[in-house]
C-alpha cells in the first residue's frame, strides 16, 4: 500500500545479524528463536501498523486484534526490534497453509512446467493472475496463506473488520 513517507522495513536478521530468508516464515511451521529479530529500516519514515514487503511486520495493536478475535493460535508473533522505534513490534507468521485457490475462476493460473528447468517446481503454480478461492475449502479459518502461492496472505471478514475498526495502518485488502 502507498502511503507518503511511510517507512520501509528489510528483511529481518537473526541475532547474530545474519538475514533470515522471508520464505521461511511463509511454510505454515513456528520458527524457532530465542532473542528478538532486528529489522534494519531500508527507507525511514512513518511507521506502520502493518507492513509486508520481505515479511509481514505488525504492532502490538494488530496482535490485540488477533487476541480479541481469538484467533491467535492461527499465527505466531516473532518479537523484533525496529531501529529507532522503541515499542515493540513482530513478524507475522501465519501458521495455516489451506489449499483454497479456484483455479477456474481465477483471470489467469500458470503452473511450473518440465521445460522452466526447475524440477521441484513443477505442477505448482508460476502465476495466480486475480486469484479466487473457494470458501468451502476455508472452513472456519481467519488469517492464512493459499497453499502454492504462499506469498499472499488472506484475512476473513470478521478480521479484515476488525483492522478496519482499530484503523491500523498498513493493510491493504483485496476481495478474493
Amino acid at each position: 500500500m502507498y502511503i507518503e513517507g511511510r517507512w520501509y522495513v528489510d528483511s529481518p536478521l537473526d541475532e547474530q545479524g545474519k538475514e533470515i530468508i522471508p520464505w521461511r516464515f511463509m511454510q505454515g511451521v513456528i520458527f524457532e528463536c530465542e532473542k528478538p529479530l532486528t529489522l534494519p529500516l531500508y527507507r525511514r519514515g512513518r511507521a506502520l501498523d502493518y507492513t509486508g514487503l520481505d515479511a509481514i511486520v505488525v504492532n502490538s495493536r494488530f496482535v490485540s486484534v488477533c487476541e480479541r478475535l481469538g484467533i491467535q493460535d492461527e499465527v505466531q508473533f516473532i518479537p523484533a526490534r525496529i531501529e529507532e522505534h522503541p515499542e515493540p513490534y513482530f513478524v507475522l507468521n501465519p501458521l495455516r497453509i489451506i489449499k483454497c485457490i479456484d483455479e477456474a475462476r481465477c483471470e489467469e493460473v500458470r503452473f511450473w512446467e518440465p521445460r522452466h528447468e526447475e524440477p521441484l517446481r513443477v505442477g505448482h503454480y508460476r502465476n495466480v493472475v486475480g486469484m479466487k478461492v473457494d470458501p468451502e475449502k476455508i472452513g472456519d479459518a481467519s488469517i492464512f496463506r493459499p497453499w502454492g502461492w504462499q506469498g499472499t496472505l488472506i484475512v476473513s471478514e470478521r478480521v479484515k473488520q476488525a483492522i478496519e475498526d482499530e484503523g491500523l495502518l498498513g493493510p491493504k485488502f483485496m476481495e478474493v
